[in-house]
């Protein structure tokens, strides 16, 4: 992994997994280093293959997936990464991540993240989800702790709903994930 542009892209179980193949796109465009982890739940959405493809990179999909040397693929990547990008994020990771929750490969990385790394997480999720108490008070919860949020935007929703919950358009989410990666942003990595 290179220096200053490695991103582990956490993939949750929401029916906007697929909008994270284009941002995995994007982001590998932009020189960086992409390494998708993805839940149980994201793969009843999309497979791996297209991230593995885009990022060029097998994709962990397990906690017990095959390691590469003697360092647990978790603990490996939560060491190198720079930033890690959850996007979609569905409110069960959100709350996960807000109560400390290690039971799958993205929350041992987000618990076992090494300190200097940055975490953006993008929601999609129901907008009554959204809204209910438990996410706003696990958001406020990850943002005291310095976790950046990016969205949720309004819209229909697949659920056929209007309302807030759509994922924030990955172009920006990109963009943001860029912007934290700069050397020039407060607590960059470098």
């Amino acid at each position: 992994m290179s220096p200053g542009k490695n991103i582990v892209l956490g993939v949750t179980g929401s029916i906007a997994a697929h909008k994270a193949a284009d941002l995995t796109s994007l982001l590998t465009k932009q020189g960086c280093d992409v390494r998708v982890v993805m839940t149980a739940d994201a793969l009843r959405f999309i497979t791996a293959v297209p991230f593995k493809t885009l990022s060029r990179h097998p994709v962990v999909t397990d906690l017990y997936d095959e390691e590469e040397g003697w360092q647990p693929t978790h603990i490996e990547l939560a060491d190198q990464a720079d930033l890690l990008l959850i996007a979609p994020a569905t409110a069960n990771t959100i709350a996960k991540l807000a109560l400390g929750l290690a039971d799958d490969a993205l929350s041992c990385i987000a618990l076992a993240l090494n300190p200097r790394a940055r975490i953006l997480v993008a929601p999609a999720m129901n907008g009554k989800m959204w809204l209910h108490a438990a996410t706003r008070q696990n958001v406020a919860a990850l943002k005291s702790r310095g976790v950046e949020f990016i969205g949720p935007e309004e819209g229909l929703l697949s659920c056929g709903y209007e309302g807030v919950g759509r994922l924030w358009p990955v172009e920006k989410v990109a963009a943001r994930a860029l912007e934290l990666l700069s050397p020039a942003a407060p607590g960059a990595p470098g």
